[in-house]
């Protein structure tokens, strides 16, 4: 029988791939559990990515950052930077990698290339991060992801370290219940990691990390210090204090400095990452709002086209998934079509993100209306942005000024650009940027001054990401970033 060479070179070669991924895994986990580097591969993560993930992420760079890279590049990289005494930094291996692919020559070796790229992040006693207590008060979906994701990120506790959840009740039924609520998601699957209920401490013990179940009916109430948390950020995402004199009285618990509200709020700094986050005093405010899903997946475009072409006017209609606060059936509810069945119809109702943009953006006031369209799938969304220009444009140049803003920029962690003809809602689940651009939908008018522009998101994880990224710089534990 023949034997198939081309097959035979074609599984060889693949498998010297893997082995290399299988080094370059290795090397991420040792860089994050034993420094508190963490390595990434053009904003992807590389944490408790698959090997296969790990190769796809190298297809990525080359079909559409258009970097060719190779996993043993990318291995040896981070073998060096494991070897030299680098401070806690996230590092992007791969724009690393292309750099020394393109520029090699200009160094002695990988090894005087890595010390002149990262020149300055040798560790010191002037920035080294003291790590800050979290507090989520809240435990519904937002806060469930938010503890996932400070648990995943906390490696040996450099950054954000998740104390306490405060809820409505404590009793071993509601520890039990809220454990499993936490292990097993409905959308986003199940929690990769350990979660124990410690009922004789009223605790869960999650990838070993101690996380305090507080039962409080009001925020004034609580003694955290008796917890042993001091100097804490409570991430506040009942829905219930929207504004500053509400939220105020977590301040008035012992062991809090610093709230954020996971909501729109009144009175206070409504924040997007990546964008206004440079005009808070952090030295003097306390109180911070993360926005909503909807304004975190809209700005970020808005900000890129109005920067670039100016936006004269604009509508803003949302796709949006359906959330707790309609109902399941008919039934009674406060606000007009919201009471229908969320599971069975199209609901048309409102949404303040497109005033809320302008507290984001102000060059944006008065310029935009908006309007949302409830639909029946749990989780994500997409926004559809209807814009007037100041200047002429084309599909192109609209595509490739977007995708220059996800790839290069204050914007990378915010803006995913997307070359997928199939893209659907279902695709988007799990994706780490608020706003995942649909460059393939992009429509441009014949008088080239009118465009709609498609940003789906995941409203649950992409908004939680988001206000981690928040929680980081109001704590000021952001660490250096090569990116």
């Amino acid at each position: 029988m023949k034997k198939d060479f081309n097959y035979e070179k074609e599984l060889t070669k693949h498998i010297e791939f893997e082995r290399a991924a299988v080094k370059l895994q290795r090397f991420v986990g040792e860089l994050l559990y034993d420094k508190g580097i963490e390595l990434v591969i053009f904003r992807h993560h590389l944490t408790d990515a698959t090997i296969s993930e790990i190769l796809n992420l190298h297809s990525y760079a080359e079909k559409v950052v258009n970097k060719p890279i190779d996993v043993f590049t990318t291995s040896a990289l981070a073998e060096i930077i494991l070897s030299l005494n680098i401070k806690p930094s996230k590092l992007d291996i791969g724009k690393l990698a292309n750099e020394w692919l393109s520029e090699s020559s200009s160094y002695l070796s990988k090894v005087d290339f890595i010390q002149k790229k990262l020149d300055g992040f040798e560790p010191s006693p002037i920035n080294s991060i003291q790590p800050r207590d979290v507090i989520l008060y809240g435990f519904g979906r937002i806060g469930r992801l938010a503890a996932r994701e400070l648990i995943r990120q906390a490696g040996k506790g450099q950054q954000l370290r998740l104390r306490a959840i405060v809820t409505r009740g404590s009793s071993d039924a509601d520890i039990i219940k809220r454990a499993s609520l936490l292990r097993n998601d409905s959308v986003h699957g199940s929690f990769k990691g350990s979660v124990l209920e410690d009922l004789e401490n009223k605790s869960l013990i999650i990838n070993g990390q101690i996380v305090n179940m507080i039962d409080a009916a009001n925020p004034e109430d609580i003694d955290y210090t008796s917890y042993g948390i001091n100097n804490a950020l409570v991430i506040d995402n009942t829905g219930v204090f929207t504004t500053r004199e509400a939220l105020s009285r977590h301040l008035k618990s012992k062991g809090v400095a610093k709230v954020i509200l996971t909501a729109p709020g009144k009175e206070i700094p409504n924040i997007v990452f990546g964008i206004n986050q440079h005009n808070l005093n952090l030295e003097e405010e306390t109180i911070f709002s993360a926005a909503s899903c909807t304004t975190n997946a809209i700005s970020p475009i808005l900000k890129v086209v109005n920067d670039h072409f100016g936006v004269v006017r604009g509508h803003i209609e949302t796709v949006h998934a359906y959330t707790n606060d309609q109902n399941l059936l008919d039934n009674m509810h406060k606000k007009s079509r919201r009471g229908r069945s969320a599971a069975v119809n199209m609901v048309i109702t409102s949404t303040g993100a497109g005033s809320a943009v302008t507290k984001v953006i102000p060059d944006l006031k008065d310029k935009l209306t908006a309007n949302a369209v409830r639909v029946p799938t749990p989780n994500g969304s997409l926004a559809i942005l209807s814009l007037e220009l100041e200047k002429e444009t084309s599909v192109e140049e609209v595509n490739n000024t977007i995708k220059n803003a996800a790839l290069n920029g204050d914007l990378v962690n915010q803006i995913y650009y997307s070359i997928d003809p199939e893209l659907v809602s279902s695709d988007i689940i799990g994706n780490t940027c608020c706003s995942v651009y649909d460059s393939n939908a992009t429509i441009v008018a014949h008088s080239k001054k009118n465009i709609v522009l498609y940003a789906w998101y995941d409203n649950e994880f992409g908004y939680t990401k988001q206000v981690i990224r928040l929680a980081k710089y109001v704590c000021k534990v952001r660490r250096a970033i090569y990116y």
